[in-house]
């Protein structure tokens, strides 16, 4: 355990099914903590199975905070979560509890502890134009951002549409390419800030079991009910919710286009090699206090 100190936090990282929530229960109830989300699907509601979001019980036992705070319309952002955890870790430190930040969004924890680039926010406006001009193909807006910013062309994939689509909002919200917003110096939300980093690092072999036994207990839950519900509400597949593990799986079922046993095969496969890029990103980006080299509890 990290000693605990005046504007402490600790920060429980690694790919999904490791057990992070689980060391974070028991660190909060050993040092009187307060377990905030950094994962950016445990946001959304009504997806409590297939996210892995905390169970009534374990909210019982300590406070647990950003979870299920979005409906499954909404399209979280970095931003919008840095804001919140600022705000409930100033609420920890106010109240003299510990702040456990836990997730496997690396973005999310890459901010946290080491800042942002000063982009202001781009308008709604700008980014449904965006949108819509991004309906004609990778490739059509890749030559729009070469047109417009080219800084900004050179230094991306042609067929990384995310980020093509970040580079031109950036640069007509603020006639500035985002390549140079990159070379500013980075803001931290907590510069006062003491972070204790915990990373869970296992084998391959024993995460892609823990991945597979996950998605079993899942579908055994309902995961089928929750993604049935969620299609009912009609919302556009390139919202974040639709993209979450196990929900494109589990809808090409639903809607009659595969076995259920197909599914779930591809989706165990979806998991894994997801926690398998999650492993990696944190175990050459991440710097930490302490290494646990297999999945906690085990």
């Amino acid at each position: 355990m990290a000693e605990v100190n005046r504007n402490s936090v600790v920060v429980i990282a690694g790919p999904t099914a490791s057990g992070k929530s689980a060391l974070a229960l028991d660190w909060a109830k050993r040092q009187n903590g307060v377990i905030i989300n950094a994962d950016s699907m445990q946001i959304y509601q009504n997806l409590k199975i297939l996210s892995a979001a905390p169970t009534e019980e374990e909210k019982k036992q300590v406070e647990h905070k950003l979870y299920e705070i979005y409906p499954p319309s909404k399209r979280g952002t970095v931003v919008d979560w840095l804001d919140l955890a600022e705000k409930e870790i100033r609420k920890c430190w106010e109240e003299t509890k510990l702040p456990i930040v836990v997730g496997g969004t690396g973005l999310y924890l890459d901010n946290l502890i080491n800042g942002t680039t000063p982009i202001p926010m781009v308008s709604s406006e700008i980014r449904k134009e965006v949108e819509k001009e991004a309906e004609a193909g990778v490739k059509e807006l890749y030559a729009v951002l070469q047109k417009e910013d080219g800084l900004a062309a050179a230094m991306l994939n042609a067929a990384d549409v995310t980020r093509i689509k970040r580079a031109l909002e950036i640069f007509r919200q603020t006639g500035k390419s985002i390549a140079e917003w990159y070379k500013m110096p980075m803001v931290k939300k907590l510069p006062e800030a003491k972070f204790y980093v915990v990373k869970i690092l296992p084998p391959v072999d024993e995460l892609d079991e823990k991945c597979y036994e996950r998605f079993d207990k899942m579908i055994a839950l309902g995961a089928e009910d929750e993604v049935r519900n969620l299609l009912e509400l009609k919302l556009d597949k390139r919202l974040p919710v639709m993209k979450m593990l196990g929900v494109p799986e589990l809808s090409e079922f639903i809607e009659g286009k595969c076995y259920l046993d197909e599914a779930v095969n591809k989706a165990k496969l979806h998991t894994r090699q997801y926690a398998k890029r999650q492993r990696t990103w944190f175990r050459n980006k991440l710097k930490a206090d302490r290494i646990i080299d297999k999945c906690y509890g085990i």
